[in-house]
């Protein structure tokens, strides 16, 4: 692409040189200017390409050797897909886009540029854990994240409502236990289903699917090796990267010969009995929750704090809950070593740990040990240093702009693989979905990474969006902010005789932005059902006072927000008494 310009023209014209600029390398094509001015002959070339073009005005550009005209005409083209088409014209690459990483925000990707006309490749390789578990065609989240975890709580919940059963009248004289393989069995038959699925929608999109592990060679050249070491060359306009990320170990001894992960604790091919969980992120407590939740004795090793990153109130709460309903914790410590006392399905482990606060060490004799101790993304060992992608030292993430854009102009990424962004499936798919529109379909919205709703699949659930107690005031200090909360007790729990107060719910209001709602946590039964659609009105700009002048639905727990009256501030009870 050729840019003609001046470099000591006006302020607004070297606007539209800058949104000129700013196009180009958001559709990640290389273009050269030619500052007029600053040539020997540019008032020649000035008057040339005047009589050429019919155009006085600068910038004045070519795409491919046909005439765009200026900065408006040159969006206009962009809008109407016309400049897509000529910068394709004289490709000689093999794909317009090859997407590396076959997950929720790869594919996303990759469909939406093939509904658009594009030629797509998804290269995706799954490496096995160092237990050996591998698994098929769609991320994380399909595999061994979301979808099997909320299948095993709903297991855990199940079990719950057998209990509960008995007082609403249902009577069982047989012993209920439970049955791991026919559970793993039930879910990985589902898992398979959505592979196929998965598979299935590429071809009917014509996308080419590769099973075959990803890595750059030179510029806009990728190497494809397969799991018989066969190697095969692509090249692309474009390139993706959605390769996510994988369970990170401790580096301790013994922990990758005999320790499992979230890799492989859902394929599991036995029940894990006795179980030790490192770590208290969300992964940790979802897993010791659901393993807690279908009888098995679970002990979660707590280095910190629970849930870092979430609001620490909330984290507190999940955490005493669990503990009220069986799960143990062990608070400062970190293993130091594992060693196998015993083989068998499961066998016997051997765990050292010692305090983070003193020089106190302690034993402990498990079944299992399940690592949960954060996520590496899978950026290392896939070619970037090659053709210069900027790879963040500390993280191994990749820094983008807000167009998913690396530092490399053709090269952009989505996912879990992104410096400072949420690790959330939704949000990939969102991004990913964008990216390929703003490339190849004229649109220019943007992903949004604020207020978005999540939900920690603990045995009491936790949902929120926005800001946690702690971030809110770091950026609006106290002062400016009220928190409005209760407990509550949900109908169903009356009657089946559970706690009156142990659900929580609570609002953050900004008091300066007419006290708009900053941050929504709950802490109850179907809390992601609830929280998503409070994301919506947030993303509205909900208001206390639109919350207080909504009518709830009755009897559910979601109406709690549309009475909330206690502050904080107020130091008034917030105990339950009845219904």
């Amino acid at each position: 692409m050729s840019i003609f310009h001046n470099s000591v023209d006006s302020e607004s014209k070297s606007k539209f040189l800058l949104q000129v600029k700013e196009l180009f390398s958001s559709l990640g094509v290389e273009y050269n200017i030619l500052e007029l001015d600053q040539v020997d002959d540019g008032a020649n070339v000035q008057e040339v390409l005047s009589e050429i073009t019919n155009q006085k005005t600068v910038p004045n550009i070519f795409v491919n050797k046909v005439h765009m005209g200026g900065c408006d005409r040159t969006f206009q083209a962009h809008q109407s897909g016309l400049l897509q088409k000529l910068l394709q014209k004289e490709s000689t690459y093999d794909y317009d886009l090859i997407v590396i990483g076959g997950g929720s925000g790869g594919l996303a990707c990759a469909q939406e540029a093939a509904i658009l006309g594009k030629k797509v490749m998804v290269l995706d390789f799954v490496v096995p854990s160092p237990q050996g578990t591998s698994w098929g065609l769609g991320g994380t989240c399909v595999n061994v994240g979301c979808v099997p975890k909320k299948l095993m709580h709903q297991a855990a919940l199940l079990g719950q409502a057998l209990k509960d059963s008995r007082k609403f009248g249902w009577e069982y004289n047989q012993q209920v236990k439970h049955n791991w393989e026919i559970m793993t069995e039930a879910i990985q038959n589902h898992i398979g289903s959505l592979n196929w699925s998965y598979g299935l929608s590429l071809r009917e999109k014509s996308v080419a699917y590769v099973n075959s592990y990803g890595e750059f060679v030179e510029r806009h050249k990728i190497k494809a090796t397969n799991r018989k070491g066969q190697e095969t060359y692509y090249t692309a306009a474009k390139f993706v990267i959605a390769t996510g990320a994988r369970p990170r170990y401790l580096g301790i001894q013994g922990d990758k010969e005999y320790c499992i992960t979230s890799d492989d604790l859902f394929s599991l091919p036995y029940c894990p009995g006795k179980t030790l969980v490192v770590g208290a992120s969300y992964v940790a407590l979802e897993c010791a929750g659901f393993l807690a939740g279908v009888g098995l004795d679970v002990t979660v090793m707590v280095r910190s704090v629970l849930l870092r990153g979430f609001d620490q109130e909330m984290a507190e709460k999940v955490g005493s809950y669990m503990e009220q309903h069986g799960v143990k914790f062990l608070r400062k410590f970190i293993p130091v070593m594992v060693q196998q006392l015993e083989k068998g399905s499961p066998g016997k482990l051997k765990i050292v740990a010692k305090s983070t606060e003193g020089p106190e060490t302690i034993e402990g004799v498990y079944n299992t040990v399940l690592l949960a101790v954060g996520r590496e993304p899978s950026t290392r060992k896939i070619g970037l240093e090659k053709i210069g992608v900027k790879v963040s030292e500390k993280s191994g993430k990749i820094p983008v702009n807000d167009m998913e854009q690396t530092n490399v102009p053709y090269v952009y990424a989505v996912g879990d693989v992104l410096e400072g962004k949420l690790e959330l499936t939704p949000v990939a798919i969102q991004a990913g979905k964008l990216l390929a529109r703003r490339l190849f379909g004229g649109r220019s919205e943007k992903c949004s990474y604020i207020n978005v709703p999540t939900t920690v699949f603990t045995p009491l659930e936790y949902g929120c969006c926005g800001l946690s107690e702690e971030k809110a005031i770091e950026i609006h200090k106290k002062e400016n902010l009220e928190v409005y909360h209760t407990l509550f007790w949900p109908l169903e729990w009356t009657v089946a005789g559970r706690d009156n107060n142990t659900c929580y719910a609570k609002i953050i209001c900004n008091k300066v932005d007419n006290n708009r709602v900053i941050g929504f946590h709950i802490l109850g039964p179907n809390a992601g059902e609830v929280t998503q659609g409070f994301a919506a009105a947030m993303k509205c700009g909900l208001t206390k006072q639109l919350l207080d002048g909504t009518i709830g639905i009755h009897p559910t727990c979601g109406e709690v927000f549309t009475t909330l009256e206690i502050t904080k501030s107020s130091g008034l009870d917030i105990t339950q008494k009845g219904c």
